[in-house]
């Protein structure tokens, strides 16, 4: 770094300057210049801007006015060309909710620790939820993180900040138990099935029940993908709605996109609502090809808050075990478990990117299924 000093006066007396260059504008391509002024003599204006060019060697050169709003519009840019468009949709109302707002105006260099956990706080009395307050956490922390990164800060303050929880997320709850049993399955689509009208409302329901898709991917499930020749399904994409209008994409993570056997009955099941999806539409006088498994009258896909509000208006109507739509891909597993279908089987099936997940997910299994297993023990304890 190359500096020059110079003696200037002022209404208070002389003082030393000096002005260095401190780097390239990675914008602009222009040579930073930077000036600092009232040194009372020389010798403290060049050790001070030694010690500028050692913060600079060292890559710690804090940026004293630069807002938390304008890193993570300067992180936006890059980080929105790595996210699909739903993640954008949902990492773009977590921060204007609720991360800017306490954020935002706030200089980095004035964040503390402690402020990073009264705004944690402060979220979670919004939110009364601590998985969704960690997440904010995590987003707001990606700023931090890049902030860190790009030496706008030395260090991260939301670093060793502690979510909070409620009593009731220590306690593991009877009737929080999202998955059906068999039973309750069985008597669901029987309900849903004697609805003539809606018939569409139990294939939706009966392909989420049986075969673990998540509702996105259901609804962006063309015929093209069913193999009703080889009994398979193949799951690559999901839907996303967005201001009105459905965009289709990839699967949620690579492991989500995955082929998956079907039985007969299934089999048979599709076969039946193919042709009767045609007779369907034949009737309205639309002779189009039909490209959705599921789709409303103008052959779009199907709304994604669809089954969200069918399910729940059965639920309370026969007073059913309350659940809510992704409950049904936890039922899904329950019943593979109970069926006797092991952890890799399930991951597979699921489309989870490791075990893990599958076990930290669907560690809930039916009481028939610890019964079995002791059942299991007993006889093998009893044989010769």
């Amino acid at each position: 770094m190359m500096a020059s000093f110079s003696k200037y006066k002022n209404k208070s007396g002389e003082y030393w300057m000096f002005k260095a260059y401190t780097g390239i504008d990675p914008k602009t391509g222009k040579r930073k210049k930077t000036t600092r002024r009232g040194f009372k003599t020389k010798k403290e204006a060049q050790e001070a801007a030694q010690d500028l060019e050692k913060q600079i060697r060292n890559g710690i050169m804090l940026n004293q006015k630069i807002t938390y709003e304008e890193v993570y519009e300067e992180w936006w840019v890059t980080h929105v060309k790595t996210i699909k468009l739903s993640t954008q949709s949902r990492k773009n109302s977590l921060f204007n909710k609720h991360i800017l707002p306490r954020f935002g105006k706030l200089k980095l260099k004035d964040i503390s620790r402690s402020y990073c956990q009264e705004a944690i706080d402060d979220m979670f009395e919004d939110l009364q939820n601590h998985s969704s307050t960690n997440d904010v956490k995590i987003q707001a922390n990606l700023v931090f993180k890049y902030a860190l990164k790009q030496d706008y800060i030395e260090r991260n303050p939301m670093e060793h900040v502690v979510v909070p929880k409620k009593e009731e997320d220590f306690l593991a709850r009877e009737d929080e138990r999202n998955y059906w049993k068999k039973d309750e399955v069985v008597h669901f689509l029987n309900l849903v099935k004697e609805n003539h009208y809606h018939y569409h409302h139990y294939i939706m329901f009966y392909l989420l029940i049986y075969t673990g898709m998540r509702k996105g991917e259901l609804f962006s499930l063309e015929w093209d993908d069913v193999d009703l020749v080889n009994k398979t399904i193949r799951i690559n994409k999901t839907l996303f709605f967005k201001d009105g209008k459905e965009y289709i994409q990839t699967t949620k993570k690579a492991s989500s996109t995955r082929t998956i056997s079907i039985s007969d009955h299934d089999v048979k099941l599709l076969k039946k609502w193919k042709l009767r999806q045609k007779e369907l539409f034949l009737e309205k006088g639309i002779r189009k090809e039909i490209q959705y498994v599921l789709c409303r009258d103008d052959l779009r896909p199907l709304r994604l808050i669809t089954p969200n509000e069918v399910l729940n208006s059965y639920i309370d109507r026969y007073n059913l075990h309350k659940i809510n739509v992704h409950g049904l891909r936890h039922t899904h597993a329950s019943l593979l478990f109970e069926a006797g279908a092991n952890i890799k089987e399930v991951q597979a099936r699921l489309g989870h990117k490791d075990v893990q997940t599958t076990m930290n997910v669907y560690t809930h299994v039916t009481e028939y299924t610890s019964q079995k297993t002791a059942d299991t023990f007993q006889k093998f304890m009893e044989s010769e």
